[in-house]
């Protein structure tokens, strides 16, 4: 979105580990932001907001209040298991619904909304391979769980927004990879409990996800040049936003051959640590590409920490 002045962003869940890093760039940037979340964050550089966006009264009441220009949508329930399929599907369709219709009611111009790479169908029980690798956003959609599905949902209702709002509203979908909070270079868990030392240490741990990652900071920087570039490329826009390399300590194509077999054939091409999913339409369309980089960031401290036992995973609404 082209604009002369500040924009007032929303950003949902603006208090969790992605939202964090995407409330500080969008503030960095000179936008006036307010988070809305379940609960608030420490040092935020925003005004902070609680509501129970699964109400679509309390969504259109807490948007009335904020009048945002543009909004951010991160809320979700965002580890895929977490919470029984049915749950996950009906939470995080839900709250892109209801987000979309008091972003419309509120007057906003633009809505990105967060997608996940796991729309791909990586990891699925019966078997995946890829149509071809690296991946881009071109690539066939195989959701094979209730949070995979939901984001495929959530795709397809921005879709269905830029159809009958497009009009008068830019919209778009971007899928981050496995987001890295900056505490977590230092030895933080991630958000599935392990550490970084250990996800590198263990292969295995990040094989399942094809060694995708993303430093928060990164997307939020991404988040900053669509904001600041919405008019400028084509309404209804998908995204995969990741890291130019792979989080592990070893060439690719022989690390998912190790760990990923049913994809050998198709990895085979990709050279050193390139990573799997390609971030090349972010780049032609937005001039973005990640910065930061997993050699560059680990902390000599980091790396040689042990963590303590593993947190179960996320289970809230970030």
């Amino acid at each position: 979105m082209s604009h002369a002045r500040p924009l007032r962003v929303v950003v949902t869940g603006g208090a969790g580990r992605l939202g964090r890093s995407v409330v500080r760039a969008l503030a960095a940037a000179g936008h006036d932001i307010v988070s809305i979340d379940r609960e608030p964050a420490a040092g935020l550089p925003a005004r902070q907001l609680t509501a129970d966006l699964l109400d679509a009264d309390a969504a259109r009441g807490v948007f009335a209040d904020a009048r945002p220009d543009a909004v951010v949508h991160l809320a979700a329930i965002a580890v895929p298991g977490s919470r029984p399929d049915a749950e996950i599907f009906d939470v995080n369709t839900r709250l892109v619904w209801n987000v979309l219709e008091a972003s419309l009611a509120a007057g906003a111009r633009a809505l990105m909304v967060a997608s996940s790479p796991t729309v791909i169908g990586y990891g699925a029980p019966s078997g995946w391979t890829p149509s071809y690798l690296p991946l881009d956003e071109d690539h066939p959609v195989a959701p094979w769980n209730g949070y995979a599905a939901s984001k495929v949902a959530v795709e397809e209702i921005m879709r269905m927004a830029v159809r009958r709002d497009g009009h008068r509203m830019r919209f778009a979908a971007f899928r981050p990879g496995y987001v890295i909070a900056p505490e977590e270079w230092a030895g933080a868990p991630t958000q599935q409990g392990h550490t970084i030392a250990e996800r590198l240490a263990d292969p295995a741990l990040s094989a399942v996800a094809l060694f995708n990652y993303l430093d928060a900071r990164d997307a939020g920087d991404f988040v900053t040049a669509w904001i600041d570039g919405a008019h400028d490329v084509p309404n209804g826009e998908v995204f995969f936003v990741a890291a130019p390399d792979s989080l592990v300590d070893a060439p690719i194509a022989s690390s998912l051959a190790a760990h990923v077999p049913l994809i050998a054939e198709a990895a085979a091409g990709l050279r050193g640590d390139a990573a799997v999913f390609s971030s090349a339409r972010a780049e032609r369309l937005l001039g973005w590409r990640a910065r930061r980089t997993w050699r560059d960031e680990l902390t000599e401290r980091a790396a040689s920490t042990v963590a303590p036992a593993p947190h179960p995973p996320e289970d809230d609404l970030v």
